[in-house]
């Protein structure tokens, strides 16, 4: 199990304390607020040349100026955006933070016909990872941002979509985000010299991910690794895991792993929400997932 000096209530400052980004070149998605905004604001701040993949332009581009970064246009739920930032994007890439999500959304469908939760989570991050795979540089860092969620259930394998069973927003999202793990497991198989990892950041306060549930409010810090629940953070401990995923050398060449709290996860058990599921890494899951993502994005 991999380790690091961090833990739970590490920010993610103190995790690239020190570190020169310069020269490197970093992708976020979701930059523009909650964690993914703290991602970009904290590599940024390091050294490296930050673009937030935002939905809205130009609210984006206030965002990015305050941390020292650029915008670009990203719907992740557009496929004719998500080939767009890809062909636009010129040169190398270091750094691959797939971070924006959506949760427990009302029934949606993309033009494709595609649920929501799955399109935006998964298959945009995707197109968006596999489409930039050529600009990638040796030695790159890919990093799916997962969550404690995916324990409550594995891809629906004969109806990802929605079309035939009732719509469950919650085993949606559960689905997605195990697709995120399954997409590291395979993509560091694949894509040797590159590291790609996943990371459940813990439930993050005061974040616009929850919007579709109402305000979940504050809890308690459950930082004990002995608790039933998952660490609650703030944006700051939030983003930590993803920046030590992202550019800290304690984890360079790691590939294909789930961490939670600065550290590798260790096996879920039943009835506490931590650790990371079986069925998130298996790697025949992994393989399936990725040929089910290329015949939707190809059909």
């Amino acid at each position: 199990m991999i380790t690091t000096p961090f833990g739970a209530l590490s920010t993610a400052e103190e995790v690239l304390a020190g570190a020169d980004l310069t020269g490197q070149r970093a992708v976020v998605t979701g930059g523009a607020s909650g964690i993914g905004r703290e991602t970009a604001r904290v590599l940024a701040q390091a050294g490296a040349e930050v673009t937030i993949g935002v939905r809205d332009l130009a609210a984006g581009t206030k965002v990015a100026e305050e941390i020292g970064a650029t915008a670009a246009s990203l719907d992740l739920a557009d496929q004719a955006s998500v080939r767009a930032f890809v062909q636009a994007w010129q040169g190398p890439l270091h750094i691959l933070v797939l971070n924006a999500g959506v949760m427990a959304t009302p029934l949606g469908r993309t033009k494709e016909g595609w649920e929501l939760q799955f399109a935006t989570n998964h298959l945009g991050h995707f197109a968006l990872a596999t489409g930039l795979r050529d600009r990638l540089a040796e030695g790159a860092r890919v990093v799916a941002v997962s969550s404690v969620g995916h324990i409550n259930g594995d891809v629906l394998w004969d109806d990802p979509n929605f079309e035939h069973h009732p719509y469950d927003p919650w085993q949606a999202y559960s689905q997605s985000k195990t697709a995120n793990v399954l997409f590291a497991v395979e993509a560091a198989k694949r894509w040797p010299g590159i590291a790609v990892n996943a990371l459940n950041p813990g439930r993050i306060t005061s974040t616009n991910l929850g919007r579709h549930i109402g305000d979940i409010g504050n809890s308690p810090t459950s930082f004990d690794a002995k608790s039933t629940d998952v660490s609650w953070k703030t944006i700051e401990q939030g983003a930590a895991t993803s920046v030590l995923l992202a550019a800290s050398p304690l984890v360079e060449g790691v590939t294909g792993k789930y961490f939670e709290d600065c550290a590798e996860a260790g096996p879920h058990q039943p009835g506490i929400r931590r650790g990371v599921a079986a069925h998130a890494l298996d790697p025949d899951h992994a393989a399936r997932l990725w040929q089910l993502s290329l015949d939707l994005l190809h059909h």
